[in-house]
């Protein structure tokens, strides 16, 4: 019960962080946070502590939990991720397509140049998975599949620092498909780019690896905004 209501009130509070509800300067207390939610001070201590790991917010002496300039926040932490998808869609999303764009078409090429057998065998596997999913309608296995794609992209790339961004790129990738901003039947570019891409790796491409995965972000990143203008004309007047 304790986690339920630590998890709750954490995603209050993260989420107005985020939107800016209580802006970089602004002061949070323990015992109103107790006040307006209803939970222990330990508890409430709990929250601070988590949002402190993630560097929203500072203990200071007699003043209290300050919020922290957002450029001293943790972009890379997933769960600010989200938060920040919801807070603001739009700018977030042309921020990790931005990332995505200047790490992820580099680790492919490295990856063309550096993938063991192995890894390069599982990663083809990976491609047909996504091929057999698409074509099934099965989005729950697929994302799962696109999801080690990703990741086993960053992690052969043989740079440690990609390696690490695999949280980020999964949290957007699931946090898409959460939103109904992709098909039940991926787009068939797409799955092919995924293909392609697994055998310029195997083949040891470097070039067409890169390109294809630089193709791949920016059709994932168009597609995503197609899908939240459909959503938009969705919506009652």
């Amino acid at each position: 019960m304790v986690g339920g209501l630590h998890d709750k009130v954490l995603e209050v509070l993260g989420l107005e962080i985020a939107d800016g509800t209580h802006p970089p300067g602004s002061v949070l207390r323990i015992d109103e946070m107790e006040a307006r939610f209803g939970i222990s001070r330990s508890v409430a201590r709990e929250v601070v502590r988590t949002l402190a790991s993630i560097s929203l917010v500072v203990g200071r002496k007699r003043v209290g939990i300050v919020v922290r300039p957002r450029e001293e926040w943790n972009s890379f932490d997933p769960t600010l991720i989200r938060w920040r998808l919801t807070a603001d869609r739009a700018a977030s999303l042309k921020t990790l397509a931005e990332l995505r764009t200047a790490v992820e078409p580099v680790a492919a090429g490295a990856a063309a140049r550096r993938c063991d057998d192995e890894a390069a065998g599982r990663l083809v596997a990976l491609s047909e998975r996504l091929v057999a999913t698409s074509r099934a309608g099965d989005l729950d296995a697929f994302m799962d599949a696109d999801v080690e794609f990703h990741r086993l992209i960053l992690t052969t790339s043989g740079n440690e620092m990609f390696a690490q961004l695999h949280e980020v790129v999964e949290e957007l990738l699931r946090w898409r498909a959460g939103h109904g901003l992709m098909p039940v039947h991926p787009r068939p570019v797409a799955v092919r780019l995924h293909c392609e891409i697994a055998e310029c790796v195997r083949s040891g491409d470097r070039v067409r690896a890169e390109e294809a995965m630089r193709e791949l972000v920016a059709e994932a990143f168009e597609g995503t905004l197609s899908g939240l203008d459909e959503h938009a004309t969705k919506l009652p007047d």
